[in-house]
């Protein structure tokens, strides 16, 4: 059966700079002038046709009944205005991009593996750090998602996240669990934890769809083509950008089929996972494509593999240069959420990258 994608393939600076002839991407701060519409049918594109915002109603009344109502659809996607998400007492805006901080308590992350492992304190200086550098939110887990990690046991991931979270719940911070267990995931909503940051999409474990349709927390559902033991295999993909949009929209249904509410959410295209370079390159430059879906849209890549296959092979430690360089296009195709390590470098970049959207938004010269 036919599928249709709107894709966002050029962007202007404000909507004046097009006479108001662009939209708004996702709600935030980043203004889509024209777009590609895509047909695929059995796996292989048949038709790709450019147009501008003055064209939209022509351009999907065109289409066959069968594609009207889905693209119509994307279209509303791609200007949905998203609600802040509840953290505690804290409210995470995303009309602008919000920093997820990394924090590790595992042994074998590729980056950081062992820094903050059985050093509680340690861990949450550096938390408090990212915090007071900026971060909007803290991502802690205790389980290394690398290619060839080692499995880890549930209870041993439940002793090394529990204690961190119930700390930073004291101190007042947006926290989420990165996990794909759900007595983990379970165990750190009790501990306070606000967010589900789930790798496998709630795939690997049936009970957590449940558990976070219960508690009403915002969940992250991640891209990986591999199940269970290995996310990062069977990445087999006839065209990877539609490829990984259908699998997100699949997880999208299956967590509102699961009594999920809508606003509570993201998806997150799972660079690095299951994926060659030129397939990490060619989803990093689709971005905007993905806000079709209707959600919030999660990127991290930060210090990953594609940076130092990019660079020489510089190591995870010298990728911090690459890290802002994603982090940057990121908050060009509007995610509202970028997760990273080095925050304090982040957000310096952020409030620059900002400052430049605002003196645009200002700019009425360009009605001239």
């Amino acid at each position: 059966m036919p599928s249709v994608y709107i894709r966002p393939i050029a962007f202007a600076d404000s909507p004046q700079s097009e006479e108001g002839e662009a939209i708004r991407l996702g709600g935030g701060l980043v203004y889509a002038s024209r777009f590609a519409i895509i047909v695929r049918d059995g796996g292989r594109v048949v038709s790709r046709h450019r147009f501008g915002t003055a064209d939209v109603q022509t351009v999907l009344g065109g289409l066959p009944d069968s594609l009207a109502e889905d693209a119509i659809q994307q279209w509303d996607n791609l200007r949905r205005t998203h609600a802040p998400l509840v953290c505690g007492q804290r409210m995470l805006r995303l009309d602008q991009p919000q920093i997820m901080g990394i924090l590790n308590v595992t042994p074998d992350s590729f980056s950081d593996g062992g820094k903050f492992l059985d050093k509680p304190d340690a861990a949450l200086e550096h938390a408090h750090a990212m915090l007071s550098a900026g971060a909007g939110l803290i991502d802690v887990g205790g389980e290394s998602t690398r290619p060839g990690a080692a499995a880890v046991w549930e209870g041993d991931e439940v002793k090394r996240v529990v204690p961190v979270i119930e700390q930073l719940a004291v101190a007042g911070a947006a926290i989420s669990i990165d996990s794909r267990r759900s007595s983990v995931i379970e165990a750190a909503l009790a501990a306070g934890a606000h967010i589900v940051n789930d790798v496998s999409a709630m795939r690997h474990d049936p009970r957590t769809a449940e558990i976070v349709a219960r508690s009403g927390a915002p969940v992250v559902l991640m891209h990986a083509p591999g199940a269970d033991g290995d996310l990062h295999a069977d990445g087999d993909y006839g065209d990877v950008v539609l490829d990984v949009f259908d699998a997100l929209r699949d997880r999208r249904d299956a967590a509102l089929a699961a009594g999920i509410a809508r606003e509570r959410i993201l998806l997150d295209p799972g660079i690095g996972f299951g994926k060659s370079l030129a397939e990490n390159l060619a989803l990093i430059n689709a971005l905007p494509l993905y806000h079709a879906l209707g959600q919030p849209i999660l990127f991290g890549a930060s210090r990953k593999r594609m940076i130092g296959a990019l660079s020489n092979e510089a190591l995870a430690h010298q990728r911090m240069p690459g890290s802002l360089m994603l982090a940057l296009k990121a908050m060009d195709a509007g995610c509202q959420m970028v997760r990273v390590h080095d925050v304090a470098e982040t957000v310096q970049a952020f409030h620059v990258w900002r400052g430049l959207r605002d003196a645009a938004l200002t700019d009425f010269s360009q009605l001239a």
